[in-house]
């Protein structure tokens, strides 16, 4: 229809703006660009137009030019809550985050119940450390197009961290593996206060999280479920527990591989006789294609294997492939590999036990390795996750993960490059 009504008259704006969003979403983003560009040269008063412009620029991480797109658009309809709320994501990206605030905060002034701005406040609120104000606003995820869909419609009350002596709480995991491996750390804090703890999580950790501290009982996502008294969303846990930058608890390690496995794991390593530290990489998330944004993120998160090369240059370090899924490194490279061999998250973590390091884009195998108290250096975007803070290179999280951050969008060479130079003082006690 709309390429009809382009037949009919090209510099249609509406129809410009529509085909663009719908190649864009159909992945054909050279093409959404080209659209959406012909709409603002079409009709250069359009700030619907300047804000869709925007949304390309900054999904290539051109975050500059966002920026002054979405500028165009609120100087020719500054009450437009979209540009807002589009403009804060830009600024959240470049690491603005109190003008991002204030331009979600100008946004919600105008439509006061939009979960997505709220949503998006959230992540700016904890991203500049102010957790008690962003978990709050973080409630509002399931409101969210994106995040709705998941949300559990228990008839039993949500819990909000009140002492419950001889009930029993089910925490259900959400969204990826990274964040039940990072917050399944709070079923000791909540059993403290009299619960009897379930854990609803995905499969593959089931096994793993039997180790953890505090939960009762761990179920595999689609099991039937045991009689409970109160839910909890397990990343609305830190609300529960009233988080604060101070109160993250961040002791590790709080899971642990199974003994055998990791005795097993000793012999076979042992018995390839290789000198120096033993070393596990991971290069790619999961790319999670079917929601739009997280995509977007998880492209941005990680690299083309090749990029590692200079890791290799350095020399008495034996490398270890962690990646399970995603682009394979190059067959040149000297990585061991032994993925292929792990089921779920428990063999891997029986491996990463008797590794000295592992250098990880923001992933599971990140999460996994710095929960079991192993040394983490995290290869980290510029547009980085909320959870990573800002102008850090600790994480109140993990003691020993260290953040080794983009300097600019998409700038893999020069993070390479310091990790290199560190790599090259690793002593073998590691």
């Amino acid at each position: 229809m709309f390429r009809q009504v382009l037949a009919i008259s090209p510099r249609q704006t509406e129809s410009l703006q529509m085909l663009g969003t719908i190649a864009y979403q159909t992945g054909r983003h050279d093409l959404a660009f080209d659209l959406i560009r012909k709409a603002v040269v079409s009709n250069p008063g359009d700030a619907s137009a300047h804000s869709n412009l925007g949304n390309l620029l900054l999904q290539q991480g051109r975050l500059d030019e966002a920026i002054a797109s979405y500028r165009r658009a609120l100087d020719r309809k500054p009450d437009l809550p979209e540009a807002l709320n589009n403009l804060g994501n830009a600024l959240k990206a470049r690491k603005r985050f109190d003008e991002a605030v204030a331009s979600y905060r100008r946004a919600l002034a105008l439509k006061p119940d939009d979960p997505d701005v709220h949503y998006n406040l959230g992540m700016a609120l904890l991203a500049r450390g102010d957790m008690p104000a962003g978990w709050e606003e973080h409630e509002w995820r399931w409101k969210t197009p994106q995040l709705s869909p998941a949300h559990r419609g228990f008839v039993q009350p949500q819990w909000r961290g009140e002492a419950g002596e001889g009930r029993t709480l089910l925490v259900h995991a959400e969204q990826g593996f990274g964040d039940t491996l990072q917050f399944c750390r709070y079923a000791p804090l909540a059993a403290a206060r009299g619960l009897r703890v379930v854990l609803d999580v995905p499969r593959p950790l089931v096994r793993l999280l039997r180790s953890l501290s505090g939960a009762d009982q761990i179920v595999a996502n689609g099991e039937a479920l045991p009689p409970f008294d109160l839910h909890c969303p397990m990343l609305s846990l830190p609300l529960a527990l009233g988080t604060t930058i101070t109160t993250i608890p961040g002791d590790a390690p709080y899971l642990h591989a199974e003994a055998t496995q990791v005795a097993a794991w000793r012999t076979r390593l042992g018995a390839l006789n290789n000198h120096g530290p033993r070393i596990g990489l991971a290069w790619a998330g999961n790319p999670r294609a079917h929601l739009l944004a997280a995509a977007a993120a998880g492209r941005r998160r990680s690299m083309n294997p090749e990029l590692l090369a200079p890791l290799f240059g350095v020399p008495e370090r034996h490398f270890f492939s962690l990646q399970k899924d995603g682009p394979a490194a190059p067959p040149g490279f000297p990585l061991t590999d032994f993925m292929g061999e792990m089921e779920d998250f428990a063999d891997t973590a029986a491996l990463i036990a008797n590794l000295d390091l592992v250098i990880s884009v923001d992933t599971a195998v990140a999460h996994l390795a710095a929960a079991s108290g192993k040394p983490v250096w995290l290869l980290d975007r510029f547009d980085t996750c909320w959870r990573w803070l800002d102008g850090r290179r600790d994480s109140p999280w993990y003691p020993g993960l260290r953040l080794y951050r983009q300097p600019q969008p998409g700038d893999w060479d020069s993070v390479l490059a310091e990790v290199a130079r560190d790599l090259r003082d690793l002593t073998a006690a590691c």
